[in-house]
């Protein structure tokens, strides 16, 4: 069957399904089956399906990123999380905000250990938060602070996302990412630190 047989049926097939409703992702699954089918034979697809499914999951890079969602989860566990906050307060104490400042400095310093956000929003928030509702502070100032600080654990490194990254670029170097992630990261986590200071120098906290 020639090449462009073969691209009508594949398109059609996965043009009509869509049109039927079906998810992209189970369309895209059943366009493949149905085109390899009316293609080749069943040892050449047996074939091809195991090498694409052997070469998709071997790369030693993406190895890293669950070993970084497993070095989160220890580490929010283990209580690693209370310790960063009350290391953050030994240099933003004095200053107003001093519970968001330190939730943020946390951020900083649990994603740049973990490599994820969502450990370092989840671990700080979880910490932190009843500590600053006991002292009085606005309950969405505090999910704010924690949400907008979370995200500079993707810059600063270690972290995962610069992994992916190079792997699907194509081998940019990681070294190279992680150098270029730590000014952007602390410049990121430093503008959070003077809004939450604004924010509260106005609340009077």
């Amino acid at each position: 069957m020639s090449i462009t047989m073969t691209t009508v049926i594949l398109f059609a097939v996965f043009g009509v399904l869509l049109f039927l409703g079906v998810p992209i992702s189970i369309s895209i699954v059943a366009s493949s089956i149905v085109t390899a089918m009316s293609t080749l034979s069943w040892d050449q697809i047996t074939f091809i399906t195991m090498q694409k499914m052997n070469s998709g999951v071997e790369s030693f890079s993406l190895l890293a990123v669950p070993l970084f969602i497993l070095a989160g989860n220890i580490m929010n566990n283990g209580g690693i999380a209370k310790r960063l906050v009350n290391f953050a307060q030994l240099f933003v104490g004095k200053i107003p905000g001093s519970m968001a400042q330190a939730n943020i400095l946390g951020n900083m310093l649990f994603g740049a250990l973990s490599g994820s956000s969502v450990a370092a929003a989840s671990a700080m928030g979880g910490c932190i938060s009843p500590i600053e509702e006991e002292n009085g502070y606005d309950p969405a100032y505090s999910a704010a602070a924690n949400i907008a600080s979370a995200p500079t654990g993707l810059l600063i490194p270690p972290t995962s996302a610069f992994i992916v990254y190079s792997t699907v670029a194509g081998g940019v170097s990681i070294s190279t990412l992680f150098m270029a992630g730590y000014i952007p990261g602390i410049l990121m986590g430093l503008c959070c630190m003077i809004v939450a200071f604004i924010g509260a120098k106005k609340a009077g906290m």
